[in-house]
This record gives structure tokens, C-alpha cells and sequence, in this order.
């Protein structure tokens, strides 16, 4: 395995929020950022740590945390902003200083339910296998499989959204398939495949396609007061500062 990898995590997270302030909000007198920002900071395997944002309270509270500044052009924090441009402009910053990395953790600001080790594992998977794009936690959740999902057709009728759909289909969800999500808590990218003119699997196609799956039980997106409550819970029984 090779030893010399540069590591960096990028903290992501923008102002201007259906929830406002929400990644600096608290939850057990820390603001919100600081759980996925402590875990990477915990993890024996980065080298150094970015925050990029719009919002000066965001970068205020990462900088306190150990992370430099990457102030985000506004064009790049709008609701209908990508993320991968968010990234790529912060490795630009990064490189422009001689601090190209090779691999990069996005950490997303919103979301609590992380561990250090997770992290750890995750990077250490992709340090043994090069050819790695991606290694992205992920939850089960049958419940929501896409052979179960409707759409509203021209008519208002509801409508199969998967259209080619050939067989017969189980109502059980234990039935079908396993079905796994993206977490959103953190990402571990290979730079060199992400900077790669190479098409990657839609909607998150700078992941690439070589993408390894970690198994986690469940991912909490902060979006709204009920999910500030439910990260509350979950830290509660699960994190160790």
C-alpha cells in the first residue's frame, strides 16, 4: 500500500439556507459543523483541513476548529449551486498555493452523524486500491426503493417512475433488491480521477465510477428543526468527543 498519499478534508457548507444558520446552530453547545469538522480533526490520516463557504459565521467557526479559510464566489453558494463546482474552485485555491491533494474528504457541514473511523476507513480503502474513484457511505432504506416510487404524469395520474420496468413486483420491500443510499456525510474523492475529463455516474458524476460503498445504519441531512432534534439524538448515543 502506498504510504506518501497527501490527504486533505474540505469542510463545505453554504450561507444561504431554507433553515437559517443552520450549520452553525447548536446542538449540545456545539454549533452544528463542529461534529463532522471534530471527527475529521480526530482522524489520524488528513494533513491539512479547508473550509469553503460564502457565510464569514461558517468560516469563523472552522477556522476556530483548525481549518484555513476558502472564502466561496457567490455564484458558487446558491440554492441551485453544484457541488462539484464548489470543489473544484477549492482545489484550484489548494493547488494555486502548491497544496494540491490526492486524495480529498468533502465533509458536509450538515450533517452530524459521522465518525473519525469511519473516516479512517474509508481513506485506507482507498489508499490500498489506486484505481478507487470514490469511497461513499452508504445506508440501506428498502422502504424508499426506486421500484416503489411514483410520478404524476400530463394527466395527474400517478405513473411507474421507473418506466422499463419488465416482471412482476413484489409490494414487500424484503422482496426487492437491496437498495442503498448516499449518506451525505462525507465523501472520500481520488483528485486524479475527479480532475479526470472522464464521465462518472449521474448526478454525482465527479465520484467517478469506480466507487466503493461503506455501510453505515443511517444518515441525518439537517434541512429543518425536526432533523436539528433528531442529530441531537444521535449524538447523543453515538458520538465521543
Amino acid at each position: 500500500m502506498r504510504e506518501n498519499y497527501k490527504v486533505t478534508a474540505l469542510l463545505t457548507g453554504r450561507g444561504n439556507n431554507t433553515l437559517e444558520d443552520k450549520n452553525v446552530r447548536k446542538i449540545l453547545d456545539h454549533p452544528v459543523l463542529y461534529y463532522p469538522a471534530n471527527a475529521a480533526r480526530k482522524s489520524a490520516v488528513i494533513d491539512k483541513y479547508y473550509c469553503s463557504s460564502d457565510d464569514p459565521k461558517i468560516l469563523s467557526a472552522a477556522e476556530a476548529l483548525g481549518y484555513e479559510r476558502i472564502m466561496r464566489p457567490a455564484e458558487l453558494a446558491t440554492p441551485i449551486s453544484q457541488h462539484k463546482d464548489c470543489i473544484l474552485h477549492a482545489l484550484d485555491i489548494m493547488n494555486s498555493m502548491g497544496d494540491m491533494p490526492d486524495i480529498l474528504i468533502v465533509l458536509l457541514a450538515n450533517n452530524v452523524t459521522i465518525k473519525s473511523e469511519w473516516i479512517t476507513d474509508c481513506v485506507n480503502q482507498m489508499k490500498r486500491d489506486s484505481s478507487i474513484s470514490a469511497v461513499v457511505p452508504v445506508y440501506e432504506d428498502n422502504d424508499h426503493h426506486p421500484l416503489r416510487a411514483k410520478r404524476v404524469d400530463s394527466d395527474g395520474r400517478l405513473q411507474m417512475y421507473e418506466q422499463k420496468v419488465e416482471g412482476k413486483i413484489s409490494t414487500n420491500r424484503q422482496d426487492l433488491p437491496l437498495c442503498y443510499f448516499l449518506a451525505h456525510n462525507f465523501w472520500v474523492l481520488n483528485v486524479k480521477e475527479l480532475l479526470s475529463d472522464g464521465c462518472g455516474q449521474p448526478p454525482w458524476d465527479f465520484m467517478g465510477n469506480h466507487i466503493v460503498p461503506y455501510a453505515i445504519h443511517e444518515s441525518i441531512d439537517i434541512h429543518s428543526e425536526e432533523d436539528l432534534y433528531l442529530a441531537g439524538q444521535w449524538i447523543s448515543k453515538n458520538y465521543v468527543d
